[in-house]
């Protein structure tokens, strides 16, 4: 298998010099890797072509050490580098001016896991608006999708449910690279900062993670593997839900279940194990955290078996249909705060929308829903067409 190379590693093999004599931020996080796994942060701090002044984190904290959503992270002091890090799922989500006082380029090293819901686009996103504000040049090293460049799922996200876990109009399935977004962002949405991207070598759109050659470093706690990444997309809606999405176990949003499921009667309504892409086996699990820490739970473990025929938005919207239909008596909807939004229902957050809750309340079926919104996905399809860099 060829190994891609990531912006980073383009970086620095041939920096561009437009960045010479420019100080430099650096927003990363320890998916942020280059070879040997070394951190983008050491990397850039010691080679002596750059000026590297001041770092920044995302959601889960410098070294994604925060288990849980709503679990803020303080500015500290890179014990490795001495530097400053800036938090910026805490005090703030935007940079404030004094942030970038002593910067004028800011490097950006994430990897995006290729779903809506997913807060590092939007911490960019906020950056990219502070660039703009405050005169600061923003240069994103580019990294692959995990979840492949090609397949786009779900449907748009409707501008009065925009929040910190979807501020623009995509759909939950975005099939774009970090890069491709951001300039997107900037463009079609109008940002307007001065943005450039730094690409990757040897990516290609119908690529998923592990066709890249490159070791899996988990973005955040609770995506342990890119296996995890390739079910999220669906998987993330429990987090709205007193359903567990096995947060708290070794095998977080690969699993799905609760105390009172029905394991028959759901597989029943989904029309057996085998569903296009993916099979369902009966798992039960006791999270030791998280939602129904210390109780057994009944569900499923979703087996990926065809990346190109699984659909994990629709499949997990008919879970979770289900299982409202079965457990009525049961089944809770999270309530607010989510994300820093303390009055709309969290679900309508991560489905973008009220009015596909409640379609799927009233036991429309997902068929049908998947049908409404593809002139909207088809529309978007056009859109992301004019970003691509692969």
């Amino acid at each position: 298998m060829k190994k891609i190379k990531t912006g980073l590693e383009n970086l620095l093999k041939s920096p561009p010099g437009s960045l010479d004599g420019k100080k430099l931020g650096l927003l990363c996080n320890p998916a942020s890797v280059g070879p040997c796994l070394t951190s983008a942060a050491e990397l850039i701090a010691r080679d002596s072509r750059f000026d590297l002044r001041v770092l920044f984190s995302p959601q889960h904290g410098f070294f994604s050490e925060k288990q849980d959503n709503m679990i803020e992270s303080d500015h500290i002091t890179d014990p490795l580098t001495r530097l400053k890090v800036y938090s910026l799922y805490g005090a703030v989500r935007k940079p404030e001016k004094e942030m970038f006082d002593d910067i004028d380029v800011l490097l950006i090293d994430l990897l995006d896991v290729g779903t809506r819901v997913y807060t590092f686009i939007y911490t960019i996103s906020y950056c990219m608006e502070a660039a703009r504000e405050h005169g600061v040049e923003i240069v994103i090293l580019d990294r692959p999708n995990p979840v492949g460049g090609t397949a786009i799922e779900g449907n748009i996200l409707e501008p009065e449910y925009a929040s910190f876990v979807g501020r623009y109009p995509i759909p939950m399935r975005h099939g774009m690279t970090v890069g491709e977004l951001a300039t997107l962002f900037n463009e079609h949405f109008n940002i307007g900062c001065d943005l450039s991207v730094i690409p990757m070598t040897g990516w290609e759109r119908d690529m998923y993670y592990e066709d890249t050659g490159l070791v899996w470093v988990l973005p955040s706690p609770n995506l342990p593997t890119s296996r995890a990444a390739m079910v999220y997309p669906g998987q993330v809606i429990w987090e709205g839900t007193n359903v567990s999405e096995a947060r708290g176990t070794t095998m977080p949003f690969d699993m799905v279940g609760a105390p009172y499921i029905d394991q028959d009667r759901l597989l029943e309504f989904m029309g057996g194990r085998e569903i296009p892409g993916v099979l369902l086996r009966p798992v039960s699990f006791e999270p030791t955290s998280n939602k129904w820490a210390g109780n057994p739970c009944r569900g499923f473990q979703l087996h990926v078996t065809d990346r190109n025929r699984y659909n994990s938005y629709g499949v997990s919207l008919k879970l979770f249909q289900g299982i409202m239909k079965l457990h009525r008596d049961a089944f809770e909807y999270k309530q607010p705060p989510y994300e820093y939004e303390y009055e709309k229902l969290p679900m309508d957050l991560i489905l973008g929308s009220r009015d596909i809750r409640k379609r799927i309340e009233a036991m429309e079926s997902i068929d049908e829903l998947e049908a409404s919104w593809k002139d909207g996905l088809e529309k978007f399809g056009q859109v992301r067409e004019k970003f691509f860099i692969y």
